[in-house]
């Protein structure tokens, strides 16, 4: 029996072979190539996302702060007076330090988790509207298929098949009469 990646071999050979075959025997695939992060970081509204999150995650490190500077006010208070506390007076200090480390984890977790929903959100909007431009460009160029540079794990393609600066503009342009 053939090992695992032999028969994927064996299997993507055979089918390169019949694509090509295939291939020689048409006119050539005509495709084209779109990158969705540079759509993301210089259309209009990639670049209003980017500056949403970026506000949202500076608010974030605020927070963060403000409990990281309670954390340590608390530590000094009980590092300064250590000696002179009374032992149950030392156990509520130390029982309030790790109240606030165990809200100062759960404050991080929150914001981690409102960032990832807000920007999966926000990208997935800009993807649903900047779609039908894509899929609009590809047929004006006669284009058979786009791939994603992102997604597709195209690792080279020529500057002729890229067509991300006509779907910004076009995006934009779309925005703008909005």
């Amino acid at each position: 029996m053939l090992s695992r990646s032999t028969s994927k071999f064996l299997f993507l050979a055979l089918v390169l072979s019949l694509l090509f075959s295939a291939g020689f025997a048409q006119e050539s695939l005509k495709i084209g190539v779109v990158d969705s992060n540079q759509i993301l970081q210089n259309s209009i509204e990639g670049k209003k996302v980017m500056a949403q999150l970026r506000e949202k995650e500076s608010n974030n490190q605020k927070k963060l702060a403000a409990k990281d500077e309670e954390i340590r006010d608390l530590q000094k208070k009980i590092s300064t007076q250590s000696l002179t506390l009374t032992q149950e007076a030392r156990l509520n200090l130390n029982s309030d330090l790790e109240r606030l480390r165990t809200e100062r984890q759960r404050i991080y977790e929150d914001n981690q988790r409102d960032m990832n929903e807000t920007a999966a959100r926000l990208f997935q909007k800009i993807q649903n509207e900047v779609m039908p431009i894509i899929e609009q460009v590809g047929k004006e160029k006669g284009l058979e298929a786009i791939f994603d540079r992102q997604n597709s794990g195209v690792v080279y393609f020529s500057p002729s098949v890229d067509i991300t600066q006509d779907v910004i503009q076009r995006y934009d342009d779309q925005k703008a009469k909005q």
